[in-house]
């Protein structure tokens, strides 16, 4: 089986406690038609949210060694993984989406920003922030 290495300098860190993964895909609201997983790295909450009952889902990764493992991992996501900067991605769905990740620190504050850019089609976003970046959303 292919292994992943973590990529400090793109800000990566990956989630191992199932429990909190659960957590993060149990905060999504029923009903959602259109999801977007921004940064699925290894496939943690990945794993939970291909078997979601929604319409469309997709994710965006910029590491395209992250890519080929989730590829390997889970073949039938061939087609749903695109490889891009989610701060230089285009608008992913023509309809209202829900976002949701473990973002990295380090542009935490930009994936924000471009969410707020989107905010007429993005009716939700549910993730993992570092506390300090929370507390300042909020």
């Amino acid at each position: 089986m292919m292994q992943y290495t973590l990529k400090k300098q793109l800000g990566q860190h990956f989630l191992h406690d199932e429990v909190v993964c659960q957590k993060i895909v149990d905060a999504l609201r029923p009903g959602i038609e259109n999801l977007l997983e921004i940064g699925p790295g290894g496939g943690a909450i990945t794993k939970y949210l291909m078997h979601l009952p929604v319409k469309n889902y997709l994710c965006i990764e910029l590491d395209k060694d992250k890519i080929d493992y989730l590829h390997q991992l889970y073949p039938a996501m061939k087609g749903s993984i695109f490889h891009d900067d989610f701060l230089d991605a285009e608008l992913p769905f023509s309809e209202k989406f829900t976002i949701i990740g473990n973002f990295p620190y380090n542009i935490s504050t930009q994936i924000i920003f471009k969410v707020l850019d989107w905010k007429d089609q993005v009716d939700g976003v549910v993730g993992m922030f570092q506390k300090e970046v929370a507390q300042r959303i909020a």
